[in-house]
């Protein structure tokens, strides 16, 4: 009976694409979708269980389901003398196992510049690689034992705390190495990865590819060194060229374009006045050639905080295409004011 296999065979793959989101009610999920009863839909995840495609947590009524990974390794470094190169090609690739080249191309990208930042910059002895391999997507975890990257840059740029870190991380361009380092890696990775979190000292910065705005979350419990994490879909379409290009302005290939995130310039519920918050904003932007503020999360700004970034500093930088994004109606007309007054 092929249509009955195929039919079930539809129904587990449903399963297992939607139970990393839906861990609590994919039976509820899959019995409306696929119109059969949840004593179907509990043959179907018994069958998962037993290819150990899937696991569980609780008991009756607080039963969760999760993805129970294919591959899983855990592998650690001394720092000194580490290549991440040959750490990606000897020990992080083959734990992956055969990926389609695109996705090869990202995971290598991201993590050998992830790894290369910790043996750079964390000022730590030790690296911990967790690697995990599912049916629909991979994660890789990397943990530092060293100073934690939003306090070094905090320190090195004299910044007010580490959450202002966070702000020109996002810009890109940002390295505490301009010798030998672009500062392009972190801000290229957060946005190849369908997730990609920090969590240094007390500040959690999260990127997820399909949403628009950046999140900082405060720790309660802060934390000693540097933890990456990054995952991606194994059949995702994305190429690492596609977003290059997306950040290259004119016909070349140079990093010219950047995309800021506004509400990261406030310190907790401050609202954005002052001129000072403004500088704040517009640190280090004149390295771009095109720059777009993302007002997302933005109730207002004052006039002030307008006229410095929208007429003071485009005059300053007359050659610098400046645009904005996402602005409710009371933000777009102070934009506009500042505007009109440098006109």
């Amino acid at each position: 009976m092929p249509g009955v296999r195929n039919r079930g065979e539809m129904i587990r793959q449903f399963i297992i694409e939607n139970v990393d989101s839906h861990p609590n009610d994919i039976v509820t999920l899959t019995s409306e979708t696929f119109s059969i009863s949840r004593q179907a839909v509990n043959a179907h995840l018994k069958k998962l269980i037993s290819q150990k495609s899937i696991t569980t947590e609780g008991k009756t009524r607080n039963i969760s389901y999760k993805l129970h990974p294919l591959i899983e390794d855990t592998i650690s470094f001394k720092l000194h003398g580490l290549e991440e190169d040959r750490v990606w090609r000897d020990d992080v690739k083959p734990e992956l196992g055969p990926l389609p080249d695109n996705i090869i191309e990202i995971w290598n990208y991201g993590f050998t510049e992830m790894l290369n930042n910790a043996i750079d910059h964390s000022q730590g002895s030790h690296v911990v690689i967790n690697i995990k391999k599912y049916p629909s997507f991979s994660e890789i975890v990397i943990t530092d034992n060293g100073v934690g990257i939003f306090r070094r840059i905090q320190q090195l740029l004299n910044l007010h705390d580490e959450r202002h870190a966070v702000l020109e991380l996002s810009k890109g361009k940002l390295t505490t190495d301009p010798d030998h380092h672009t500062g392009e890696g972190i801000f290229f990775s957060s946005r190849m990865f369908d997730e990609y979190a920090i969590l240094s000292g007390g500040v959690y910065f999260s990127h997820e590819y399909n949403k628009p705005e950046d999140w900082i979350i405060e720790s309660k419990s802060p934390t000693e060194g540097t933890t990456v994490f990054m995952k991606l879909s194994n059949n995702s379409s994305r190429k690492s060229k596609a977003i290059f290009d997306e950040y290259a302005g004119g016909n070349d290939y140079g990093f010219d374009k950047t995309v800021v995130p506004v509400s990261l310039a406030r310190y907790g519920n401050e609202s954005l006045v002052s001129r000072s918050q403004a500088k704040r904003l517009l640190a280090r932007i004149d390295r771009f050639k095109i720059v777009i503020f993302d007002f997302e999360n933005v109730d207002q700004i004052g006039q002030a905080f307008a006229d410095e970034v929208f007429r003071v500093f485009k005059n300053q930088h007359p050659d610098i295409q400046i645009y904005f994004i996402r602005a409710n109606r009371s933000v777009e007309d102070m934009i506009i004011r500042a505007l009109r007054s440098g006109d």
